[in-house]
């Protein structure tokens, strides 16, 4: 079994900053990406930003610039450093892993993380 778990959603004000953790754990041969998407009511999911095994990353052109994707101090982590959000930026975050086990290969989601930003 895999989990992938979020954490460090909030409210913060406009202009001010966010930074979201995940975790991947379980039976895990290896992760071949990481990435963050989010949805906001009303709104289909989309990317926010990804980052591979080799540590190339790809980010969506609103966040890109504000937004930063790393792999966390701990094995099969990531984290998103969010700054200057804006009201838009509210949306549930989600976590995919891209996980290779027994299974096979395929994206692992997490629950979501809510960001709420205020104007």
């Amino acid at each position: 079994q895999v989990q992938v778990v979020e954490s460090g959603g909030g409210l913060v004000q406009a202009g001010g900053s966010l930074r979201l953790s995940c975790a991947a754990s379980g039976t895990i041969f290896s992760i071949n990406a990481m990435g963050w998407y989010r949805q906001a009511p009303g709104n289909q999911r989309e990317l926010v930003a990804v980052i591979t095994s080799g540590g190339s990353t790809n980010y969506a052109d609103s966040m890109a610039g504000r937004f930063t994707i790393s792999r966390g101090d701990a094995k099969n982590t990531v984290n998103l450093q969010m700054h200057s959000l804006k009201p838009e930026d509210t949306a549930v975050y989600y976590c995919n892993a891209r996980i290779r086990n027994l299974m096979g290969e395929r994206g692992y989601w997490g629950q979501g993380t809510q960001v709420t930003v205020s104007s």
